[in-house]
């Protein structure tokens, strides 16, 4: 049995491995992003060479393909594995490399943070003129007067190239991230990336810093280190979300005076649907906003009515929110190199109403209920908050497009010290031993 297995394989592995594999899923991202920017299409996660034909390998929608080698930006990818086709891979075989050596760095520092400007610009300085380094730095960053008046800091500013967010896109020009700051840096790095994402080495300069595993005193050589290619990784997934609202325009009618004879002055008139898309790494927000009255909206799991929530609201998020706002909503933690979705009530209007887990890959919908007495509003990973009336809906399943971090040690190390160290997970004086008699 097991020599059967291993020849169909061998056989697998031979059969068309010159053929491109094409990801439905990923396929699909890739049209949107190129109707949103404009741009030739990036490589997906799944763009290296396959290892099958389309005919004897089915996509699924799990957290990664069957191709083992996966692509973070225009030059990064994690060793490959030649030996195995697996779905998800053992986090300790997920090691960082690239195919050229990295010229290219986008710097993320924290916005008005007086604390920041001497390590920023230490690094900026060592990346530019030890490492010859092509530095991206989003524009209002420089505006800062502490940079702006700094005559020292002059000559390394101007070989700087700059960017604004929501207009300029940097996504096949980047070849890794460095954050200067706490956990919002890393989310807002990542939303930066609709698509692929570069590797993201991020330093703890902020208030908590559960996703920032570096210290700055020794940056230079750990920053060398991931230039050599010398680094562990943790996939934080992603999740894709889809948003449909029902577009409606008011109009004024003439005269305030309907056909009826009714006197109105402005009618919401259908006239379409309004689609948009976000790369969420933390959580997407489903709560009752200023409104008084609980939240009713329902969720549907695979196109299935699975339940109702009742109460302030709903918690969908990955594996790396599951220590962040779902964790203070009483959900359990889990580590980011598991598979899968959580969904956690806001105070929920039952007291049977549990966080549930359910598999990576499955697609949420929620839609407000019925016959709720208010909108809803929803926000991701804390921004682009807006409102959800009747008729609409939000899409929810796992990205293709993992958030690629680096560790400091790897990946299980790095989760449980920072456990201890930021959340203080049972952490507790330890019990006095007997006192030996003699």
């Amino acid at each position: 049995m097991e020599m059967n297995r291993e020849k169909l394989c061998t056989s697998k592995a031979d059969v068309g491995s010159d053929s491109a594999y094409h990801c439905s899923t990923c396929h699909d991202d890739e049209e949107w992003s190129n109707s949103s920017r404009g741009r030739a299409k990036s490589r997906s996660l799944s763009a290296s060479p396959a290892l099958g034909s389309t005919k004897e390998f089915r996509r699924t929608r799990s957290l990664h393909g069957p191709c083992p080698v996966t692509t973070f930006g225009p030059k990064a990818c994690m060793l490959q594995n030649p030996k195995t086709i697996m779905h998800i891979q053992d986090p300790a075989s997920q090691r960082l490399t690239w195919n050229k050596p990295p010229k290219s760095v986008l710097v993320i520092k924290k916005i008005r943070d007086a604390s920041l400007l001497q390590p920023f610009k230490e690094l900026c300085v060592y990346l530019t003129e030890e490492n010859n380094m092509i530095v991206y730095v989003e524009k209002k960053v420089l505006e800062d007067p502490a940079i702006a008046n700094d005559d020292n800091f002059g000559p390394v500013k101007k070989k700087f190239c700059t960017f604004r967010e929501d207009y300029d896109d940097i996504s096949n020009q980047i070849d890794f991230i460095i954050c200067l700051g706490g956990d919002g840096t890393l989310l807002y790095a990542s939303s930066l990336f609709q698509g692929s994402v570069p590797p993201v080495m991020a330093f703890h300069l902020g208030s908590l810093g559960f996703l920032t595993p570096f210290n700055f005193e020794n940056f230079q050589s750990q920053v060398t280190q991931v230039i050599e290619g010398n680094a562990a990784l943790v996939l934080r997934s992603r999740l894709k979300v889809k948003v449909v609202k029902e577009h409606r325009e008011k109009m004024t009618v003439q005269n305030g005076i309907e056909e009826n004879g009714v006197v109105s002055t402005n009618i919401e008139k259908e006239v379409g649907k309004q689609i948009m898309q976000y790369q969420v790494l933390n959580e997407v927000v489903v709560d009752r906003g200023p409104s008084s009255y609980l939240s009713n909206v329902d969720v549907f799991l695979d196109g299935h009515l699975i339940t109702t929530v009742q109460g302030d609201g709903v918690i969908v998020s990955t594996p790396t929110g599951s220590t962040a706002y779902a964790a203070a909503a009483g959900a359990s933690m889990i580590h980011p190199n598991v598979p899968a979705i959580m969904i956690t009530p806001i105070c929920p209007h039952s007291l049977s109403f549990r966080p549930i887990v359910v598999p990576a890959g499955v697609e949420l919908k929620i839609m407000l209920s019925p016959d709720a007495r208010n909108t809803a509003w929803v926000s991701f990973d804390g921004r682009k908050r807006q409102e959800i009336c009747h008729g609409d809906s939000i899409s929810i399943t796992t990205s293709c497009y993992p958030l690629p971090s680096i560790c400091f040690r790897d990946p299980v190390s790095d989760w449980f010290e920072s456990l201890a160290e930021c959340l203080h997970w049972n952490v507790r004086k330890k019990q006095n031993n007997f006192a030996v008699e003699e």
